[in-house]
């Protein structure tokens, strides 16, 4: 389904995106710190002010004077003291001349020292949190940190942990309670998405999860409130207890909405209000894993850290803080390790079922989607531990926005495809008038789907990009230059949407007007079929030469030298290709006076035979014997055309002197009548006209007879109607002549001819004419 397809291929983004852009930014919050951007401002005042100047040089020289001792003695020596207003040196060493930079350290050396500070950090918070147990539990002052431990109440600490426990007990009933309330909604809801037509089930399905998203944040909203109001009554007017009790209800309010967000993609128990395609099973599984860890990770790092810094150790929180992400780490862990090739194997499926590329991307994410997720994950437990204040809050946002997009791209095109993406079809009467019109919709609109699909695809990518600040979209788009290449990407698109479009509308236009009506001549029918493959050439040659020159123009080509040599170019073939171009406007003319058809039997360049394809400069016929004559235009003088409107047969009979004309002529109209009742009724238009004598032959009296037949059926018609009138003459004793030879044997000069002898074989006698006599024949 095209749904799941996206669905996969939005995970596959989604995956890709996380870990290869992942690394720079948390390189960059490591190595920036809250340092932000270089201060060129303060270092140009600094550089106005002579003073200031000076002492900066001063501070410079210090600090390579100290660089240069470390050299020589091994010692660290002190650097002076920075000049008020001055920047750090590591922004002015940043913002020097390249020439004036110290030395650059490689990716590979970065990578080392901030997998070696991951490791020692690590070290540090288990070394903290040992600390800071053993200050709990009695152990000696000055085994642990001096002032690392805060001094413990047990009595408070007992009475603020009772106050929570009230407040999460309380908060969750009602949470459970108004989530009881609201399960008719939800099953209503439900049920709404999953009936109707399938052509907007994706639609009804978007707005029933939008608002059973409503409600489930209602009813978050409203457990938030309820809790904020046992919160008043339990805190006394204590801050430190409101304090705690607020960090359970802002983590239950976060932690919450993010559950309800995986509602909408992963509803187990409501098929309807579940986006992701995916069984009830499946579903619930996703759901359940995402939940499980948001919960541990949002309470853990929002309640337990905190209320640990704030009432024992900042030691104490920070290793508990590590523990919790190394936990979640190995339980996300666990998960994809196991259900691996569960996914891999449906990746696989989907695969088989698609084409092109699409089936390469499925078959490579199925290899690899496991290691992009762990990879994801560890790089967000690493940047937890190097750097939580500023690294965590990033990838954070920036997952969230790219989950965001991906999913918005994604539901956008499953839109797309349910509303657009199946057949449509027009009424009988335009399919009638537009042969031609629902197919081509059919063949464009999913070739402009696959387009827009491919325009989502990068806007994804693109604002995953800037999400991850790989770099700034809203600064690039503010140059010159990115004004300049989305105009261009929009007017593109614009210019080939038009195109199409006019595209469509000429072409069906074309065939409004050639299209022939029902029980329209056929030889009317083969013209307009012939000027429509003419028209439609000619205008799919002028929208893409027009089309192309545009996009050129908006690209940023000069498109005028192109014209300037399309016209020289145009003029020389013009003179090169005289007869080209006396072929192709002749064939038009030919074609706009209605002589040749497909189909016709046509005698054009001294060739006759059957027309089976006109070109725009030739025109291409096979005669009787089955050989196929290409003739230019240019060679045409005259065209024959035997099958236009109807085709006479002319024959000519010849009866011998002896017999009656008007007999032999009786006997023809016989046969005619006989002919129009049998098979070649159809093809008779017109009584048949007896034409009369023609001539006098030598040993022939001859009648001429006319047929009117339909256009190409004249020859079968006169083929029928000789077979007839040979019958029929047979029958009436009526004689065809053939010709006769009168032997001449002489005279004497007593005028007598001499006898001849002749015999003649009469049955098995030989018949001797001068005696009468029959004989056996010899032999």
């Amino acid at each position: 389904m095209p749904k799941q397809r996206f669905a996969y291929s939005g995970l596959a983004g989604l995956l890709t995106l996380l870990v290869l852009l992942f690394a720079p930014p948390a390189l960059a919050q490591e190595n920036n710190g809250a340092s932000g951007e270089p201060a060129y401002g303060t270092l140009a005042d600094l550089l106005e002010n002579e003073s200031s100047r000076n002492a900066l040089i001063e501070e410079l020289r210090g600090l390579e004077a100290a660089r240069a001792g470390d050299a020589a003695a091994g010692e660290k020596a002190t650097p002076p003291a920075p000049v008020e207003g001055a920047p750090p040196p590591e922004q002015i060493a940043a913002d020097a001349p390249s020439g004036q930079r110290p030395e650059q350290v490689s990716f590979a050396r970065r990578m080392a020292a901030t997998t070696g500070h991951l490791l020692a950090n690590v070290g540090d918070q288990f070394t903290a949190l040992g600390v800071a147990l053993g200050g709990i539990f009695g152990v000696d002052a000055a085994e642990a940190d001096t002032g690392a431990m805060a001094s413990v109440d047990s009595e408070a600490l007992g009475a603020a942990a009772i106050n929570l426990a009230i407040l999460v007990i309380a908060t969750f009933v009602v949470f459970f309670v108004l989530r009881a309330i609201a399960k008719p909604s939800f099953r209503a809801l439900s049920g709404w998405a999953l009936r109707g037509s399938e052509k907007f089930a994706m639609l009804r399905t978007i707005v029933a999860v939008a608002v059973a998203a409503f409600v489930d944040v209602v009813v978050v909203a409203l457990a938030y409130l309820a809790g904020g109001a046992v919160s008043s009554a339990l805190v006394n007017n204590v801050d430190a207890d409101a304090t705690r009790l607020a960090l359970f209800l802002n983590a239950f309010l976060v932690v919450e909405l993010f559950k309800a967000g995986l509602r909408m993609l992963f509803s187990s128990g409501y098929e309807g209000l579940r986006l992701v395609p995916v069984s009830a099973d499946q579903a619930g599984y996703c759901n359940r894993f995402l939940a499980n860890l948001a919960g541990f990770i949002g309470y853990g790092m929002l309640v337990l850290v905190p209320v640990l810094n704030f009432n024992l150790s900042p030691s104490l929180g920070a290793a508990v803080g590590t523990i919790i992400m190394l936990l979640a780490l190995i339980y996300a862990v666990i998960v994809i390790l196991k259900k691996r090739t569960v996914l891999r194997d449906r990746l696989f499926a989907r695969a088989e079922q698609t084409t092109g590329p699409g089936r390469v991307l499925l078959r490579l994410l199925g290899r690899l989607w496991h290691v992009l997720a762990l990879a994801y994950a560890f790089l967000v437990f690493a940047v937890t531990v190097i750097n939580p204040d500023t690294a965590l809050p990033f990838v954070a946002s920036a997952t969230l926005l790219t989950v965001v997009y991906a999913g918005v791209g994604m539901l956008v095109s499953v839109i797309l495809t349910q509303l657009i993406g199946k057949e449509i079809q027009f009424s009988e009467r335009l399919n009638q008038s537009m042969p031609r019109l629902q197919s081509r919709v059919n063949t464009y609109v999913p070739t402009g789907l696959k387009v827009i699909r491919a325009l989502i695809l990068i806007l994804v990518v693109v604002l995953s990009l800037d999400a991850w600040e790989v770099y700034d979209l809203a600064a690039w788009y503010a140059t010159e230059a990115g004004v300049a290449v989305v105009s261009a990407i929009v007017d593109i698109l614009l210019i080939l949407l038009v195109a199409a479009g006019v595209w469509i509308g000429l072409a069906s236009l074309l065939e409004h007007k050639f299209s022939p009506r029902e029980g329209a001549d056929p030889a009317a029918a083969a013209r307009a079929e012939t000027l429509l493959g003419l028209f439609h050439t000619a205008l799919a040659i002028a929208l893409i030469i027009m089309t192309t020159m545009i996009v050129l123009s908006e690209i940023g080509i000069d498109i005028a030298p192109l014209i300037a040599g399309a016209g020289v170019l145009g003029l020389a073939i013009g003179f090169g290709a005289q007869k080209l171009v006396q072929d192709v406007i002749t064939g038009v003319f030919i074609q706009l006076e209605n002589a040749i058809n497909t189909g016709d039997f046509v005698s054009a360049g001294g060739n006759s035979g059957t027309v089976e394809r006109v070109g725009i400069r030739s025109v291409a016929m096979r005669d009787l014997s089955g050989t196929y004559h290409i003739v230019p235009f240019s060679a045409v003088g005259a065209v024959s055309n035997y099958t236009r409107e109807f085709g006479n047969h002319v024959g000519e009979y010849g009866i011998a002197y002896r017999e009656s004309i008007d007999d032999a002529i009786t006997q023809l109209e016989a046969a005619f009548e006989e002919l129009k009742e049998g098979p070649m009724k159809d093809n008779i238009l017109a009584p048949m006209t007896v034409a009369g004598v023609t001539a006098l032959a030598d040993s022939s009296v001859n009648i001429r007879v006319v047929i009117k037949a339909s256009p190409g059926m004249q020859w079968a018609v006169g083929r029928a109607y000789n077979r007839l009138v040979k019958k029929y003459f047979d029958q009436a004793g009526i004689e065809i002549p053939f010709p006769h030879t009168t032997l001449y044997f002489g005279e004497d000069k007593d005028g007598k001819a001499p006898p001849a002898y002749i015999k003649v074989l009469n049955d098995e006698r030989v018949v001797d004419t001068q005696d009468g006599k029959g004989n056996e024949p010899a032999g």
